[in-house]
């Protein structure tokens, strides 16, 4: 663990005993591990064993997530419902993704473990490799773009912004300091009425979803929102991650989105701002083990929302 990663832990720690959660962002500093107790089922599979489109994992770009790590209960729902899942350590390229039906990029940051925390954020993707997903998902490919909070907005920023996403390279946060965990339900509107969330059938159909802290960002393009935030939460725009004041700046999350799908030419594009919910975390705290993603006692229908997901994507979900 170097110097820089020794100084962000304390206000790291410090924001999670407050909270009472673990966040998606902490492998870096031992904060959170995949919870390897838990397995992920699927009681109906959409393909059989080994034979459903093939998803591509990003685990070239610094990614905090991968198949291995933070995705691995990711990895394992998917293949359980019959996709084929494969981690992809090489640069973005049209002969890369000639194959793949499904390309997933969570946590992306130039530098990965040894990035810079704070303000500017480079760019995890090159101009080049960004014109190719932009081709790739036009010409009819799938791609899912996950980025929690700061600072990995502004490491997927440009990419987001070939499809009409603004990331905020923020914080999202309730109306209390220790507000961290945001459940969005058809009955509050914050859950959209939409065919992702509808599933094939009633046993897939969810009426809530839930997330913990990560960003929220708009749109400069038709989008289907699936997660709209609250009015009363902000976003705190800290220069170094984890690093508030009384005088940090904040924007309102009123009219933003942390969820939402879009067509964009021939093919179909998902973005999130909040990637704990995609996973299966835990962490020992206190004597108590305290879980965070699909395992989440909070988090009853993450597990059915990521099948629903990547059945959208692959096809299966909406016309």
């Amino acid at each position: 663990m170097d110097v820089k990663l020794r100084a962000v832990r304390a206000p790291v720690v410090a924001l999670v005993m407050m909270a009472g959660l673990v966040f998606a962002a902490f492998p870096a500093l031992g904060q959170d591990s995949e919870d390897d107790p838990w397995r992920p089922t699927v009681e109906n599979p959409a393909y059989a064993e080994g034979e459903g489109p093939l998803v591509l994992v990003d685990e070239a770009h610094g990614n905090y997530h991968t198949i291995d790590g933070n995705f691995q209960a990711f990895a394992e729902l998917l293949r359980n419902d019959g996709l084929r899942v494969q981690g992809s350590d090489q640069p973005i390229t049209a002969d890369l993704l000639e194959n793949a039906d499904i390309f997933v990029i969570a946590n992306a940051m130039s530098g990965g473990h040894d990035a810079e925390w704070h303000l500017p954020i480079p760019s995890a993707f090159s101009a080049e490799e960004i014109a190719v997903l932009d081709r790739w998902v036009s010409d009819g490919g799938a791609l899912l773009l996950i980025a929690d909070h700061m600072p990995f907005p502004g490491a997927a920023a440009e990419l987001a912004e070939a499809f009409g996403v603004i990331f905020i390279n923020g914080f999202a946060r309730g109306p209390e300091p220790d507000t961290r965990t945001l459940t969005f339900d058809l009955s509050s509107g914050l859950l959209a009425d939409h065919p992702l969330i509808r599933g094939r059938n009633d046993a897939e159909a969810l009426d809530s979803v839930t997330s913990f802290t990560g960003q929220a960002f708009r749109t400069v393009a038709p989008v289907e929102v699936l997660m709209r935030m609250p009015d009363d939460w902000i976003v705190l725009l800290p220069s170094e991650a984890w690093e508030f004041e009384d005088d940090t700046p904040q924007v309102s999350a009123r009219g933003l989105i942390q969820g939402a799908v879009l067509r964009h030419g021939s093919g179909r594009f998902a973005v999130f701002g909040e990637a704990a919910m995609f996973t299966a975390q835990s962490r020992v705290r206190d004597g108590e083990t305290v879980r965070v993603g699909m395992n989440s006692p909070d988090a009853p229908n993450n597990r059915q929302f990521v099948l629903n997901v990547m059945r959208w994507l692959s096809g299966l979900i909406g016309d």
